[in-house]
């Protein structure tokens, strides 16, 4: 039996060393992009097929090729585009290529026979798809014309704010880049989001059928960024015209959203990192809201970033990427140096908003000295008074400690035994609302106990502070205020756990915005993007761990983490002129004198970004150099240092010429060591060439594969991390 031959990209770890690409025969010649279903051992599983050959399968024992089970050809293949992305992602990060794909693909269409397929298919087709009209020439200024089926007269005309002259200068910036990457750094509150619009606004108007990409950093950022683009775009593209990706998705809702982009019904995306990979049928603008945020970086299978790759997709089909932020990465901002006389500039354009909109002022910084309070004092009496005031005069008050839980760990008084995770090197955090001590490495959880698990005393307390108790004190300090309405202050908590139930978060952000809640406490989650018009004060009550963390990084984060949360303070500011005083942001802290305290007086980015990038190059750290880290999981912390030991010692023999670029320290424990009873350690690769370090990574998974076949059975995995965000 005759056929033709197809290179087909399956869900094959990149550590099982059974290759890149399988061969399958089929009756007819498979286009590449082609969804199919192959056998592989005794399952059946989706496949794509990455190239076809012009050879045919006579002549090949019909046993060693096996052939093609079903071909989903329902839709058009994925396109080509699509696949360079996937090869570039798999080879830079260092992955299989079929586990990035599948990575890609909706988890559902991996169960898809070729008839289910092609009943959905049908059923997205069958949705009309709404098109964006022209602006005809007597529309009046700040509106736009919109049309259902193109050529059809103009129904409902769509107002949109008239722009600062801040926000026309950074759009026309944007629209003379032309297909370039380009950094809009803008101050909170500057308007950044309505350049965005903008700048949609006109590549719809562009082209009847350009999609554009929306990435946020979280999924809690999607509602609000959803609810904006449907105001703004629905008469464009239909009520359910914005497709939304992210891992909070059904199975199914993503496979038909998927589905809807793949085949350009829907010309919205908006999603998290995973959105990167989607199929386009003509992407013509990406935009990454909150560049800096680490989520956009993926930390389990395949990590890929999922800014980098925007940026190399835009840079693959010529079309412009905008990052927007006004706390950029380092890299990003580094990235987008003027040229000067000592240095090339950067491969980026810059953009700068230094100014809010309506004049509002920035946050003023108030320092609370914590070596002057007694040493248990949680929330100074100052800021307690200064939330009173604000209270009192209608505003809303902000609260960020991140560390969720009522408190990081419980003690026995009496023997000094602690709520140890039996299966990681970390507490179980205390939640008191539901009585349970948990682990939030592993999951693992079990009930509060009456008594000491070791001594049996009943002197159980709990240690250090989250957000849990940090609301229950701040309910009893000012939750009996009486307010002007005569209703007593409310105090919301904005966590993970408080919003894991579905719906449960878009109901605490309407509660926030409708002014029922006068204090908001929370973590992270509620310092990124959130556009809260009625907070006067912002307060950040633990911040000094990350002055002191191992982590490079650190200081970078900590200062973006307060930078965006004083911009969620004084954003209306109309409503702040009503109060008559300044937003505030109170840090309480035992380093008052600390340089990064004083770049944030300032509210002086660039300032930061200097001094950071300076003593980043005198040490040799990203941007100025790249990293790679090999991590190794195993029964035992030995067991996992000697297989890092022993591929290194291997790479050294091999005497590589990209290895005289590369540095290759000793391999260590992670700082959480143990993991869901799993020990885990590290090795640094780090070079001042790209170049070098993707050679000698490439040339390591030989030696990654036969040591993992020649380990004892305590190895239980290997991974590498490209561009590691924490070390």
């Amino acid at each position: 039996m005759s056929g033709f031959l197809a290179s087909v990209a399956v869900d094959v770890p990149f550590h099982s060393a059974i290759g890149q690409l399988l061969t399958y025969r089929h009756t007819q010649q498979l286009v590449p992009g082609t969804l199919v279903r192959v056998p592989l051992g005794h399952r059946q599983v989706l496949g794509v097929v990455w190239a076809e050959q012009q050879a045919t399968a006579a002549g090949l024992d019909e046993e060693a090729v096996k052939p093609v089970s079903e071909v989903l050809d329902a839709t058009v293949p994925l396109r080509a585009d699509w696949l360079a992305l996937i090869d570039f992602a798999a080879r830079y990060y260092q992955r299989a290529l079929g586990e990035v794909a599948m990575t890609a693909l909706p988890s559902a269409l991996q169960d898809q026979t070729a008839t289910q397929w092609a009943k959905r298919v049908a059923k997205v087709l069958a949705v009309p798809k709404a098109r964006a009209g022209r602006r005809p020439a007597q529309a009046q200024q700040g509106q736009a014309c919109v049309s259902a089926p193109v050529g059809a007269p103009c129904r409902a005309a769509l107002r949109k704010p008239v722009l600062t002259a801040q926000q026309q200068a950074a759009l026309q910036a944007l629209q003379s880049a032309g297909a370039a990457t380009t950094l809009l750094h803008g101050v909170t509150g500057s308007g950044k989001t309505e350049v965005f619009l903008q700048l949609a606004e006109q590549v719809l108007q562009a082209s009847d059928d350009a999609q554009i990409l929306f990435l946020v950093p979280e999924i809690n950022l999607t509602p609000q960024w959803q609810a904006l683009l449907l105001e703004r775009f629905a008469p464009w593209v239909g009520a359910d015209g914005v497709a939304v990706l992210h891992s909070g998705l059904t199975p199914v809702q993503r496979l038909n959203e998927w589905l809807a982009v793949h085949q350009g019904r829907k010309r919205l995306v908006l999603g998290t990192r995973m959105a990167v990979l989607a199929s386009f049928a003509r992407l013509a603008l990406i935009v990454v809201d909150e560049e800096h945020d680490a989520s956009y970086k993926q930390q389990d299978g395949p990590r890929y970033h999922a800014r980098d790759l925007a940026v190399w997709r835009g840079r693959q089909l010529g079309v412009p990427v905008v990052l927007g932020s006004a706390t950029p990465s380092l890299e990003s901002w580094y990235n987008s140096r003027p040229a000067t006389a000592e240095e090339a500039g950067g491969g980026y354009r810059r953009v700068t908003m230094p100014e809010r909109v309506g004049g509002g002022s920035l946050a003023a910084l108030r320092i609370v000295d914590m070596r002057n309070h007694p040493r248990d004092t949680v929330l100074a009496a100052p800021l307690l008074a200064a939330m009173r005031a604000r209270i009192e005069a209608g505003e809303q008050c902000m609260v960020l400690l991140n560390r969720r839980g009522y408190a990081p760990v419980l003690r026995c008084g009496a023997c000094g035994w602690k709520s140890d995770c039996p299966h990681c090197s970390a507490h179980q955090v205390v939640h008191k609302a539901e009585r349970s001590l948990r682990c939030h490495h592993c999951g693992w959880g079990t009930p509060i106990p009456r008594h000491c698990p070791k001594c049996g005393s009943t002197d159980l307390a709990p240690l250090g502070r989250g957000t849990e108790q940090l609301q229950e004190l701040l309910q009893e300090q000012l939750g009996t205020l009486a307010l002007r309405d005569g209703r007593l202050a409310q105090v919301l908590r904005i966590d993970a756990d408080s919003t894991r139930h579905k719906g449960a978060l878009e109901a605490h952000l309407a509660q926030v915005h409708r002014g029922d809640v006068d204090i908001v406490v929370g973590t992270q989650m509620i310092a990124k993007g959130h556009d809260f018009r009625r907070i006067g004060l912002v307060a950040a009550v633990q911040p000094d761990g990350a002055l002191y963390a191992s982590d490079f990084r650190a200081p970078e984060r900590l200062f973006a983490l307060l930078m965006q949360a004083a911009g969620r303070a004084g954003r209306d500011a109309a409503y702040m002129q009503q109060g008559g005083e300044q937003a505030q942001l109170w840090v309480q802290t035992h380093e008052p004198q600390h340089p990064l305290y004083a770049a944030l007086a300032r509210q002086d980015y660039p300032g930061f970004a200097a001094v950071q990038l300076q003593e980043r190059r005198q040490a040799g750290l990203p941007p100025y150099t790249y990293q790679a880290m090999l991590r190794a999981d195993a029964r035992t912390q030995q067991a996992a240092q000697a297989f890092l030991r022993q591929v290194a010692d291997a790479a050294r023999a091999a005497q590589w010429p990209a290895a005289r670029w590369v540095t290759v320290y000793a391999p260590v424990p992670l700082p959480v060591q143990r993991v869901a009873n799993a020990e885990r350690a590290q090795l640094l690769l780090e070079s001042t060439s790209r170049k070098a370090l993707q050679a000698y990574l490439a040339a390591l998974h030989p030696l990654l594969q036969q040591a993992r076949a020649n380990a004892p059975k305590g190895l239980l995995r290997w991974l590498v991390d490209v561009d590691p965000l924490t070390i």
